[in-house]
């Protein structure tokens, strides 16, 4: 069974599916994923819905920690921040986070060196933010267009954009799991902050840790994504086709569809094992 743990308020209108996975090999999972949206209707006005994926290392128990710190604190700071921008919430919440756990990483032997990936996304007023660090990605599925709009923090991407590879290079790359930068590895963290981009009803927006990206190349994505019948067997289906590939790490999946510009609100509480948005 996929595996959940969030409570979450879910605009009817802006439907989001968060699924995770431990994968074929893993014990543990050290990914965590959340879609929130605050309840007073002031903040939502302010700084929107915000979609969070971490994927932790560092062994141990302590990816696991890394991760759901990120969330946590992500989570928090970002609809505390009092900065004029959404953009500039987003970074400060992610340096906070970074902060955090890597004071946590001092205080004992077990946590020493964890880290992990984030990559975070904030709908708003038909606008877009994006901000990442590491190798956790977004993609788009407007319509049949696919597009990934991050790019990774890595040794590999570096060598592109140097032109010491080519992109198809990069998918196969022996170090293609070698990242540059994470949350809470160092006492500061430079993070990347999206330009902000435009909505248009019915995007489709996909968050996920490399366990799906490793195993599956950007057209098998577009092609279960289009195939699935709605958001919430879209993450199923991809999880399970990342399992058939191999499962090598553990997997996290979440999409957000902007459907429609009427926004209703409701609560929806996920169980442990299965969540489904009505």
């Amino acid at each position: 069974m996929l595996e959940t743990r969030e409570v979450r308020y879910i605009p009817q209108n802006v439907k989001a599916s968060v699924n995770t996975d431990v994968g074929c090999v893993r014990e543990v999972n050290e990914d965590s994923g959340r879609h929130l949206i605050p309840n007073d209707l002031e903040t939502q006005n302010k700084r929107g819905y915000l979609t969070v994926v971490a994927d932790g290392m560092g062994g141990h128990a302590s990816g696991e920690v890394a991760s759901q710190m990120a969330v946590d604190f992500i989570s928090e700071y970002y609809y505390a921040d009092q900065s004029e921008t959404v953009a500039e919430a987003l970074k400060n919440a992610i340096q906070f986070a970074n902060e955090e756990i890597y004071e946590t990483s001092l205080t004992d032997e077990k946590y020493f060196g964890m880290g992990t990936t984030v990559i975070s996304l904030v709908l708003l007023d038909k606008i877009g933010y994006a901000a990442h660090v590491g190798d956790s990605r977004l993609y788009r599925l407007r319509g049949e267009n696919f597009e990934q709009m991050t790019m990774d923090h890595s040794q590999v991407m570096e060598m592109y954009k140097q032109g010491i590879i080519s992109w198809e290079d990069t998918k196969n790359h022996e170090d293609k799991n070698v990242i540059l930068r994470a949350v809470g590895t160092q006492k500061n963290v430079e993070v990347e902050v999206s330009e902000p981009f435009e909505i248009e009803p019915n995007d489709e927006y996909l968050l996920c840790s490399d366990g799906l990206c490793d195993m599956l190349d950007d057209e098998e994505i577009r092609q279960i994504w289009l195939a699935s019948k709605d958001i919430h067997s879209t993450t199923e289906n991809l999880i399970q086709r990342a399992k058939e590939n191999g499962g090598h790490d553990n997997i996290t999946v979440a999409i957000v569809k902007a459907e429609s510009e009427t926004m209703q609100f409701k609560e929806v509480r996920a169980t442990r094992e299965t969540e489904v948005f009505q």
